[in-house]
């Protein structure tokens, strides 16, 4: 007898959050042509979602997680639904959350990197996470480090706890058509980019250490001065606006690369795509990931990557990257001037960064929880789903 499977897709245009909802739908369309699904977006996301079968339908919902109504509002519209599942892909759950639902976790950052001042509202959110993945039928962690961290907060059984492995935005995939010399020519004008520069993106929280990645450029570009190819070298940012980061302004400045520092904003996947094609390096020395896919992203683009040799991320990239230490300012200048200044390695990584992104793939994802969805619902026989 076919499900019918509720996925909560209202953060599908978020940074991160998002490719994984895209990658999760785009996956599940490819192998599952039995069951239903019914995806929950807000009347602004349709414009982001995937082309997806007939078995797959919108109900739209204005309300956003964060609200404080969400709680029971967002429940009581779930259960007019009449889903025999819903998966929350964020371990963000309604406190009176129905049941059975399947929740996803990414990582486990609110909970690690304490604001300051804040003790009741971290001891909310710890008993918000609590609650919402014991009472979860199932948990879906992204990597091995995720999963043990979970373990280790909640107290949940291993049985209950499972991996599956997130992919690159199907926009970023291997098999994908590269942007065009021509195409990527107008993009960089239109940004006007005509130097050589390392790339970072992704979000601008603390523990992504963007602080130190900026002192980083700053100590290698002073090394790479007089370098042919790398003495006009930039640092481009994509992600959060500065304007939110003091502590990324002042490194800035106290760094002394102002002019050699650029700050885009979020930008289109496709025009993103253009972007880790065009850059000499992929920075990415964050101190905590519960995944962490742009390294992967940068390496289906044929990027050499740079990234930390801390928690998830080893995982993630294998062999395929240069690994520092995101504390130590000096070890991540060193790993840039390496994978700009040797070719040998470079072109080691590329062919390296190539075949580690092919090893993720939604298609795997997706087989992988529509077989905990048929265990979250008592193992409901959906054999027929084209696995």
């Amino acid at each position: 007898m076919p499900l019918h499977i509720a996925i909560d897709a209202r953060r599908i245009r978020d940074f991160g959050i998002g490719s994984y909802i895209r990658g999760l739908l785009s996956g599940l369309a490819d192998i599952d042509r039995l069951n239903r699904y019914t995806y929950v977006v807000g009347s602004a996301d349709t414009q982001a979602l995937p082309k997806l079968p007939e078995n797959f339908q919108p109900a739209f919902y204005q309300r956003r997680d964060w609200m404080q109504l969400d709680n029971l509002a967002f429940p009581v519209f779930l259960r007019s639904l009449g889903a025999d599942l819903v998966h929350i892909p964020l371990a963000r759950v309604p406190l009176f959350m129905i049941r059975p639902y399947v929740v996803t976790v990414h990582d486990m950052a609110d909970l690690m990197f304490q604001d300051r001042g804040s003790r009741l509202r971290m001891a909310v959110r710890r008993y918000r996470f609590r609650r919402g993945l014991s009472r979860a039928s199932r948990v879906i962690a992204v990597s091995e480090a995720t999963r043990r961290d979970v373990e280790a907060e909640t107290g949940l059984s291993s049985d209950r706890i499972q991996r599956v492995y997130n992919a690159p935005d199907p926009v970023f995939d291997n098999g994908a058509t590269a942007t065009s010399p021509e195409e990527r020519g107008r993009i960089m004008e239109r940004y006007q980019i005509n130097y050589p520069y390392v790339l970072y993106a992704g979000n601008i929280r603390r523990h992504k250490n963007v602080p130190r990645l900026v002192e980083a450029f700053a100590v290698a570009r002073d090394h790479l001065a007089s370098h042919p190819d790398y003495q006009d070298l930039r640092l481009v940012i994509i992600g959060d606006t500065i304007s939110q980061f003091p502590a990324v302004r002042q490194a800035v400045m106290k760094s002394r690369v102002d002019h050699m520092v650029r700050f885009l904003g979020f930008v289109p996947f496709e025009t993103l795509r253009c972007f880790f094609e065009s850059a000499a390096a992929f920075v990415f020395p964050s101190r905590y990931e519960g995944f962490g896919l742009p390294p992967l992203e940068a390496m289906a683009c044929g990027t050499p990557v740079v990234t930390s040799d801390v928690s998830s991320l080893p995982e993630v990239v294998g062999d395929a990257a240069v690994l520092v230490n995101p504390e130590n300012v000096f070890d991540i200048a060193r790993g840039i001037q390496e994978v700009l200044t040797d070719q040998t390695l470079r072109a080691s990584l590329i062919r390296r960064g190539h075949e580690q992104a092919a090893r993720f793939n939604w298609s795997r994802a997706a087989k992988q929880v529509l077989e905990i969805y048929q265990e979250a619902v008592g193992g409901r026989d959906s054999s027929r789903a084209g696995l």
